[in-house]
């Protein structure tokens, strides 16, 4: 199984109301949430940790995990309110406004923590849940006591306006990087990690020698790049849509990297590391597909896997 690590949120969607302003509408959401309701909805064997409120909102956001088949086993339930982000769409793209102190899922700490069960292969940590503290740094440290025999995959998906203390914030991301078998970032996330003008390949080399078998780079609507420590490459491009709004797009592209792994066996410490350019690109092309179909639709709604044969 595997088991991704992060936020579960509320985004709030500007509606238009029969009034004339746009509304606001609950959707069940954050980026580790949509990673792990997009690999239920493919069909593979998911589970979530996360802190979920006892509140409306929470029950809202476990019934979208079962809905997808999600393993709720160890979620860490708690009567503080539900972290909401309300969201302002300029041309597809979104902008956030977070509401998020003293939370469920940011209040979690090391002693909330579940032992992890054996049949958990494969660990996804991500989102905002890596800036914020204190669960931040409880994600840290299930990191660092989860990760010997499986597989971690880290997409730190960079939000500069979350980062309160950035030595700190790149601390845990650098430990975070050498416990990382794969790591996957937007160009702008790596341009935060390595300013300057060096080049997408000579900057993922950066982050190769921080210890990962690969690092992955999207680049939006330019698809998406795979560099391996062994020196094999990959790229594949998007496929083409009509952008609705891009809310879980990477989220998304995660899920349908891990999909495709796993369907190959590669989701293990040794065999990723022996990965061919053909399966990475397959991986990198699966994760592209699946994202183009969530970013065709509003909001943050992933593909089933019997849609797959319609597209």
């Amino acid at each position: 199984m595997i088991l991704c690590c992060g936020e579960a949120l509320i985004d709030m969607i500007p509606t238009p109301t029969k009034a004339g302003p746009d509304g606001f509408v609950p959707h069940s959401g954050g980026a580790v949430f949509n990673t792990a309701i997009a690999l239920g909805r493919l069909g593979v064997e998911v589970g979530l940790l996360t802190g979920l409120s006892s509140d409306i909102f929470g029950n809202q956001l476990q019934t979208a995990l079962h809905d997808s088949h999600v393993d709720t086993s160890l979620v860490i339930k708690s009567d503080r309110h539900t972290t909401l982000a309300f969201v302002k769409l300029t041309d597809g793209h979104a902008a956030y406004s977070f509401f998020d102190e003293n939370s469920a899922g940011r209040m979690i700490s090391p002693d909330d923590l579940p032992t992890l069960p054996d049949h958990i292969s494969a660990l996804y940590f991500g989102g905002i849940s890596l800036s914020c503290e204190p669960g931040a740094d409880t994600y840290a440290q299930l990191a660092q006591t989860g990760a010997a025999g499986r597989l971690v995959m880290l997409d730190p998906n960079i939000r500069p306006g979350f980062i309160e203390d950035t030595a700190r914030y790149t601390a845990r991301l650098r430990r975070l990087f050498a416990l990382a078998d794969i790591i996957k970032v937007s160009d702008e996330d790596l341009d935060w990690l390595h300013p300057g003008p060096d080049d997408l390949r000579r900057k993922a080399g950066f982050l190769l020698k921080e210890g990962p078998a690969i690092v992955i780079v999207t680049k939006g609507a330019d698809g998406a790049a795979a560099f391996t420590a062994e020196g094999v490459e990959a790229e594949a491009k998007s496929d083409p849509i009509t952008v609705v709004d891009t809310v879980g797009a990477g989220d998304t592209f995660n899920a349908g990297l891990l999909a495709k792994l796993s369907d190959l066996d590669l989701l293990n410490k040794t065999a990723i590391r022996d990965i061919t350019a053909n399966q990475l690109h397959a991986a990198l092309a699966f994760g592209a597909r699946i994202a183009a179909i969530t970013v065709g639709r509003a909001g943050a709604n992933p593909p089933w896997a019997d849609e797959l044969s319609q597209t």
